[in-house]
């Protein structure tokens, strides 16, 4: 068969191979250096100039990656919450800024009567004086006097019937201990109701409290302890229910002012961490999460995420750049270890964010990934013979592969 120039000139069917000195993917972004083509696998392959830039090996390694982001954050207390008076009457004594107030200490005084602090989630929002009353309310004043160690006798389960016994408005021991107390006045003995109260049966709910005689035996002992009349009675603002222990901040009352108005602001006692946080990125950090915050010093400590915001906020703070700057959200951090920041009131701190985590893979240099022409990926033995591989992980310039053949200790060529 006679052989015709046109098949003199038809390259033979061999290996391609296109070698890119680096690789962009999962979101790595590498510069390609050079490119290598083999046209057949018993040939030494030609290469271009920049082809020069493949002048190293690398060892595969088994090590661990993550993908990490760095962001800034404000080491502080949390965001000072306003504290208005709820019980008429003159401020008479108020605290210093910075003082730490926690439960069943006074926040601050009314005519001379302290208002102490609660621990808790509802405020006491109507006066407590009816033997049988159940509530969230009560249940807050129960578990604060069980706290600070008073007897409370037995409290009615969930689901238990108890009989309320309203208090008469003309009865003049209630009366009396309401109005002492901040609660409603009652009108004089003289007056007499206009109907006879009766006694109802209700069933206390989950997470209420009841209004015992124990308990209110309990509050009498506890008020003629902390100075206030020890009368049985709670009424609204005779006590500051908050979610803990507070650090008094800025102070706009004083002494002498109407004890309604903003008297101060409060901030919990335990410094966190506040980073503002793109609300695109905010989807891979969850409560729990760990966290390395570094602080001004370059030292660092541990931390765990407390609470993903859920409110997005635009930040204008670099004013009109053209643009409407990204939403983001706040994200709050709380430290292992508060001794190593009990010197700082507030700093400005960097938070690394772990998303992902591979422990013990095999790694190389993502310059040492070799795109196939066919598709998929290889590394390159210095002798020149090829491993095909999977790629995984991608994290500080490494690349987590596996393949037959490939072992730690193994060497393969890479860019520099």
């Amino acid at each position: 068969m006679t052989t015709t120039s046109d098949d003199n000139a038809r390259p033979r069917r061999g290996k391609r191979r296109l070698t890119i000195g680096a690789v962009a993917l999962a979101g790595v972004t590498a510069t390609a250096l050079g490119v290598t083509v083999w046209q057949d696998g018993d040939k030494k392959p030609t290469t271009t100039a920049a082809d020069s830039a493949r002048v190293g090996t690398a060892t595969v390694t088994k090590t661990d990656l993550s993908n990490a982001q760095t962001l800034s954050g404000t080491l502080g207390y949390s965001k000072a919450a306003p504290v208005k008076g709820a019980r008429p009457g003159l401020v008479t004594w108020l605290p210093a800024p910075g003082a730490t107030v926690s439960r069943g200490r006074t926040l601050y005084k009314v005519d001379n009567v302290p208002v102490p602090v609660f621990y808790g989630g509802t405020p006491l929002y109507r006066t407590l004086n009816a033997r049988g009353t159940t509530g969230p309310d009560v249940r807050v004043v129960a578990d604060n006097l069980k706290k600070l160690g008073y007897d409370i006798g037995v409290q009615p389960g969930a689901g238990t019937w108890v009989t309320q016994h309203p208090v008469a408005a003309a009865d003049d021991s209630v009366s009396e201990g309401a109005d002492k107390t901040g609660g409603t006045a009652a009108p004089s003995a003289s007056a007499a109701p206009t109907s006879t109260p009766t006694a109802t049966s209700v069933e206390v709910k989950e997470g209420d409290g009841v209004l015992t005689a124990d308990l209110m035996a309990a509050i009498r002992r506890w008020q003629t302890h902390v100075g206030m009349p020890a009368t049985g009675v709670l009424g609204i603002g005779d006590v500051t229910v908050r979610s803990g222990a507070v650090r008094v901040g800025a102070v706009q009352a004083q002494s002498g002012d109407d004890a309604t108005g903003d008297l101060m602001t409060v901030s919990s006692t335990t410094k966190k961490v506040s980073v503002p946080v793109d609300a695109t990125q905010v989807g891979t950090m969850s409560r729990g999460d760990r966290v390395t915050v570094t602080l001004p010093d370059n030292s660092t400590v541990k931390g765990t995420i407390d609470v993903v915001g859920s409110t997005a906020a635009t930040d204008n703070s670099q004013g009109d750049s053209g643009g409407s700057a990204p939403a983001q959200l706040t994200v709050t951090v709380s430290l292992s270890d508060t001794g190593a920041v009990r010197k700082l009131t507030s700093a400005p701190v960097q938070v690394a964010f772990t998303s992902e985590s591979h422990k013990g893979v095999l790694a190389v240099p993502v310059g040492a990934l070799l795109a196939l022409s066919e598709g998929g990926y290889a590394v390159q033995l210095p002798g020149g013979r090829l491993i095909a591989v999977k790629t995984g992980m991608f994290a500080k310039g490494l690349v987590e592969i596996s393949g037959a053949g490939v072992t730690a200790g193994t060497k393969v060529e890479t860019t520099s």
